[in-house]
């Protein structure tokens, strides 16, 4: 267990909580991961396509022996196994995992780019992330996250919805 990652993870249909929930669970079954620490979860407007249910969103961190792209393997296998249709770009979906951030690489294929290219961008994703580490470095930013926030357009449609502690009982 090495390697860090950090993960975000979204949802917008049926049970929301309990497909945050429920891909937590499938994280923590797999045996090459280990979740360090889950943030609240936060009601947040929808980005980009805009006409649809708020989103749910969390931010965990998590030890793992896996490469980065094992990691999107397990991402991609526990977003179908909650049922996630990619219709439309930025629609609703049941599950979204995105990889934010690998140990301090920088990782640029056809399917996978690590720092996550529009992280700096989304209040849903920052706001989680500086809650579980408000010391983190992000690539590109120069001040500390929690300055840097005060700049992110949405942060207004990011309320907490539930503690952190909804997820001690995984």
């Amino acid at each position: 267990m090495n390697h860090f990652v950090y993960l975000s993870l979204g949802t917008n249909m049926g049970d929301r909580e309990l497909f945050l929930k429920e891909a937590v669970k499938l994280l923590c079954q797999k045996e090459k991961m280990h979740i360090e620490v889950v943030s609240s979860i936060y009601e947040t407007d929808p980005v980009g396509f805009i006409d649809q249910p708020p989103f749910l969103n969390i931010v965990l961190k998590a030890r793992t022996s896996l490469s980065a792209v094992e990691v999107l393997g397990v991402c991609m296998e526990i977003e179908n196994e909650l049922g996630r249709k990619r219709d439309l770009r930025w629609g609703p979906r049941t599950i979204d995992l995105d990889i934010l951030l690998y140990n301090h690489d920088n990782i640029k294929s056809e399917n996978l780019i690590i720092p996550h290219p529009r992280m700096k961008e989304r209040a849903f994703v920052l706001i989680p992330l500086v809650e579980i580490d408000a010391t983190i470095q992000i690539p590109d930013i120069s001040m500390p996250l929690e300055q840097y926030l005060h700049y992110v357009q949405g942060k207004e449609g990011v309320n907490i919805w539930k503690t952190a502690d909804a997820f001690s009982s995984l």
